[in-house]
């Protein structure tokens, strides 16, 4: 199948996305068996398969899936509750609703509401945490593999700090996270991710076991919060004094390498950001989640002059939106109030090809080079009469992205396409692929 319209990607790993995009007014991709086999303009795509079918969105803009670095499964259904700093938040909405994850019927429902929003959102890919309940996990899981869908997820480990109904053990985590390593990573486009939900739920002893299967799976992701709140700050150092700061306590356990995402990083010293360097870690920008909580703001010049690895995420629930559009609007309002402006180009960066070159996957997703999975999006930019006005024939890409990520919503998303099959239907319903991986 041909594809054509305005195509927007970074074939190759950045750091200047302005001089490295490739923009193709009239564009075509070709997608065969699921991945991308061709790219260029319309008309050579056309004389060079000319008897191949073509989906026509002209006037449209096609840019790679998005990646969301940092987000929490379970938190669908309390998005938008009012109020509250983190650690009362935590307390007040986050535990009770993931109690509810007890029912293993309820967790399978539920993971379907979340693959919907990602979808409904453009959202081709997630790193997402689950709940302490394994089944929970493997719920995500199952939903995300009938789309072929590459995920990320792992079984949140926490023995202290929580409701006794939410505690696992040091030996548990363990062992159940093991099991699901060998269930589900590498299967398909499942990936897992050992998932301490912060240092202060887990005791020493948990996150020594952690390290241990760290060890044992060094291919495998790593992900949890990081210095997001002044008094979590206080109370890491409170509980674990031997460590000389909060990323201290992850070093200490072997937490931190490739391919362990760090959400927030908002309040960290200049040695921990060196630390996050030297590991090649990545740090997930939150930016509506650390305005809704009151946390702080997001440092990207430090970020950038220790040369972290840095990527867009919603951090749903906390987060205001699964659409990650928006999310750099939020981004850019951070940015603003810091003096470091970030242009929409780095925004689309961050939340494609940057996002899949941290977390190692560029082979695969981010971008819509040849032989990568077809995970691509087709932008709206006249979603209704407001942005019909903005947006106009003069608009360049940089302006179009940044109008849709200021004004825009799931309505801008018109297609979502996951190895290469469509996921909404004509009145932007959720529809199941006719030939989706079980």
């Amino acid at each position: 199948m041909i594809f054509r319209g305005s195509i927007a990607h970074f074939p190759k790993v950045s750091t200047s996305p302005k001089d490295d995009i490739v923009y193709l007014h009239d564009g075509a991709i070709v997608v065969e068996n699921g991945k991308i086999t061709a790219i260029d303009d319309y008309k050579q795509i056309q004389q060079t398969f000319p008897s191949m079918p073509l989906t026509d969105y002209s006037g449209k803009l096609i840019v790679p899936g998005f990646i969301d670095s940092h987000t929490h499964f379970p938190q669908t259904e309390m998005i938008a509750s009012y109020g509250e700093q983190l650690l009362a938040w935590l307390a007040e909405y986050t535990f009770p609703t993931e109690l509810k994850f007890a029912d293993k019927s309820y967790s399978e429902k539920m993971a379907g509401h979340f693959i919907q929003q990602l979808v409904r959102n453009g959202t081709t890919t997630a790193l997402a945490f689950s709940t302490v309940h394994a089944h929970a996990c493997n719920a995500l899981f199952s939903a995300a593999a009938k789309r072929n869908m590459a995920m990320i997820t792992g079984k949140v480990c926490m023995d202290r700090h929580c409701p006794e109904d939410l505690q696992d053990t040091p030996e548990l985590a363990y062992q159940e996270s093991k099991a699901l390593i060998e269930k589900w990573h590498g299967k398909g486009r499942s990936l897992y991710a050992i998932t301490p939900r912060f240092a202060p739920t887990s005791s020493d002893e948990q996150l020594q076991a952690l390290g241990k299967l760290a060890s044992e799976y060094p291919d495998v992701f790593i992900q949890t919060h990081l210095s997001e709140n002044k008094d979590e700050i206080a109370w890491v150092s409170s509980l674990f004094p031997h460590c000389s700061n909060y990323l201290g306590v992850y070093q200490h356990y072997g937490l931190v390498r490739k391919r362990a995402v760090f959400g927030h990083c908002i309040h960290l010293q200049d040695e921990e950001w060196q630390a996050l360097s030297s590991a090649g870690a990545t740090v997930a920008f939150c930016p509506s989640s650390n305005l809704f909580l009151g946390s702080g703001l997001f440092d990207k010049q430090t970020a950038d002059k220790y040369q972290v690895q840095q990527a867009l995420a919603s951090d749903v629930g906390a987060g205001t939106s699964f659409n990650l559009l928006r999310t750099y609007g939020e981004a850019y309002k951070v940015s603003q109030l810091k003096g470091q402006a970030i242009d929409p180009l780095q925004g689309l960066y961050m939340m494609t090809m940057g996002a899949a070159a941290a977390l190692e996957l560029d082979k695969d997703i981010g971008n819509l080079n040849p032989n990568t999975f077809a995970d691509f999006v087709v932008l709206e930019p006249h979603f209704n009469s407001l942005s019909t006005l903005r947006i106009n024939d003069t608009s360049d890409c940089a302006d179009t992205l940044f109008a849709l990520s200021i004004m825009g919503d799931e309505r801008c998303i018109n297609q979502t396409y996951i190895a290469g099959i469509a996921q909404l239907g004509t009145n932007k319903t959720v529809e199941e692929p006719v030939n989706a991986v079980a």
